[in-house]
């Protein structure tokens, strides 16, 4: 007689919905992954590699859309 009153715990989002989030961490955390190193064991030594195009261009813009694959999979419609 309980079992008929249990509900069965329901998901905020759909799975499609979470596969979209997964990938929005991959690139979020390849961006933060790109972005260190670059520094110099000896801080009397500037090391150029710093300013590579890797840690200035590529690394920022995979954060960013990261971001922007993380606000689709929150607003996207888990029914499709």
């Amino acid at each position: 007689m309980e079992n008929e009153n249990i509900q069965k715990p329901t998901f905020l989002f759909g799975k499609r919905n979470y596969k979209i989030m997964i990938v929005g961490i991959i690139f979020i955390t390849l961006g933060f992954i790109f972005m260190s190193g670059g520094g110099s064991d000896n801080p009397e030594v500037f090391n150029n590699e710093i300013y590579n195009w890797q840690r200035i261009r590529l690394a920022p813009t995979l954060v960013i859309i990261g971001l922007a694959i993380e606000i689709y999979a929150i607003l996207a419609n888990p029914k499709k």
